[in-house]
């Protein structure tokens, strides 16, 4: 009997460690590292010194923009050797802000860091916009070369977009070709070139342009974020909850988005050289669980600026009131792969479930003839849930070519478009689907 009770006792011991060893894998069977189930909240009592803005002459006055004072408590932090610049409660008005190695931002529970409605007020530089390095408006809270940068608390940056949108709209009326840069508006965050980033627990709203931008970064992690802006009474353009640009190693867990225009976009490069451009790269390794998406035109978003996606897992998210749940925008003045990306454990509701048409907004082959082809292939969605009106808003079109594509376990209730067109996609598995209770 003691041999017994040892034999099982190993067998349990080699069972349990066997479990211990398996590691989840990315789409294309690489293993997913452990960075990826280790959150933990910022303690800004490891961080260094508190600098707290009211030290530094700044006021709770939310009628005058405090830029240069608030910007002295950044400075003093980095000069000290490094610390946290707290922003207490209260609402505090402010232009481009500058953040710097072995420096954080600390937002408590009340307070709002508010961008000023006055672009003059923000710094004019070269920065990453839309797929391109160019001269533009930096945003209101800026990261470069930050390794270790946090921004943790309760409070808010509040983007103060309301100006802003209503001169945006003004313009389209007036010029109807007008792009997306040409009426002048800051971001709300840009963090660039760092690695091991933590922005956790505090409110982006209102953004006059992109929420949040992610440029080069490595070891990022987005943590329990509310990010919102308004479709109604007036839309928030270009209000992109997320935009990772260029990024490897991504964790984005417990989030709240909802936004007018795209979630979440994976974005890299745009242009018929795009990939030659050693400002532009692929996105890899992302993973996208536990989220929340209000309105927003798609949740996922590949393009419309992106050369590369790959290894991006989206799971166990609710939607409710996204236009789209998957989108890939193909466009035909770039070269374009996507591939490797899974959906999975997804409920709730969107206008149309995957939407992949030819994107061709501001199309420019800067003086090319021929298109160049885009792919998209290895795209799964399994365990999925949900409440459509199209079920597969998809073009057949000669510019991309699609394949491998597998729907498995899918039970979706169609209003207008009931149909999935196999014969769009080479090699496309459906697997236990049933579109209005009729398997497919």
């Amino acid at each position: 009997m003691k041999k017994f009770f040892r034999f099982l006792h190993l067998l349990t011991s080699l069972v349990l460690l066997s479990t211990a060893h398996a590691q989840e894998k990315f789409p294309d069977g690489t293993a997913i590292s452990k960075w990826f189930e280790t959150v933990k909240s910022t303690d800004i009592g490891t961080l260094g010194k508190k600098f707290l803005i009211t030290d530094f002459g700044v006021t709770t006055d939310s009628t005058i923009v405090q830029t240069a004072k608030i910007q002295q408590a950044i400075d003093k932090a980095y000069t000290s050797g490094g610390g946290v610049v707290v922003v207490p409660k209260g609402i505090y008005l402010s232009g481009s802000l500058f953040f710097k190695p072995k420096t954080h931002l600390y937002l408590e529970e009340g307070a709002v860091l508010k961008g000023s409605d006055d672009i003059a007020d923000f710094a004019l530089a070269e920065t990453r916009m839309e797929g391109q390095t160019v001269k533009y408006f930096l945003a209101l809270v800026n990261a470069d070369r930050v390794d270790g940068f946090t921004i943790s608390g309760k409070g808010t940056l509040d983007g103060n977009g309301l100006r802003y949108w209503r001169s945006f709209w003004l313009r389209r009326q007036f010029n109807p070709k007008c792009t997306n840069m040409d009426e002048m508006r800051p971001r709300l965050l840009y963090v660039s070139n760092s690695k091991d980033v933590q922005i956790s627990g505090i409110r982006l709203i209102n953004s006059p342009f992109w929420t949040s931008h992610y440029y080069k970064c490595e070891n990022l992690k987005l943590i329990g974020l509310h990010i919102s802006a308004p479709k109604e009474p007036v839309k928030a353009p270009s209000s992109d909850a997320i935009d990772l640009d260029v990024c490897r190693n991504v964790l984005i867990k417990d989030c709240y988005l909802s936004v007018n225009d795209d979630a979440i976009a994976l974005k890299g490069g745009k242009g018929p050289n795009s990939d030659k451009d050693p400002n532009n790269g692929p996105n890899s390794n992302i993973i996208i669980e536990n989220c929340f998406f209000g309105f927003c035109h798609s949740a996922l978003t590949c393009g419309s600026e992106s050369i590369h996606s790959y290894n991006v897992i989206f799971r166990n998210n609710t939607l409710d009131k996204a236009r789209k749940l998957l989108q890939l925008k193909m466009r035909p003045d770039t070269p374009q792969e996507y591939e490797n990306i899974l959906i999975e454990n997804i409920k709730g509701n969107v206008n149309s479930m995957l939407f992949i048409k030819p994107w061709t907004q501001f199309f420019d082959l800067k003086g090319e003839k021929d298109i160049k082809m885009s792919y998209a292939r290895n795209i799964v969605l399994r365990n999925i849930d949900l409440d459509c009106d199209i079920v597969f808003d998809v073009l057949n079109s000669e510019q991309y070519v699609l394949s491998d594509f597998t729907f498995q376990n899918m039970h979706v209730r169609a209003s207008k478009d009931p149909v999935i067109h196999k014969e769009y996609i080479k090699r496309f598995v459906l697997n236990s689907v049933t579109v209005n209770n009729k398997k497919q």
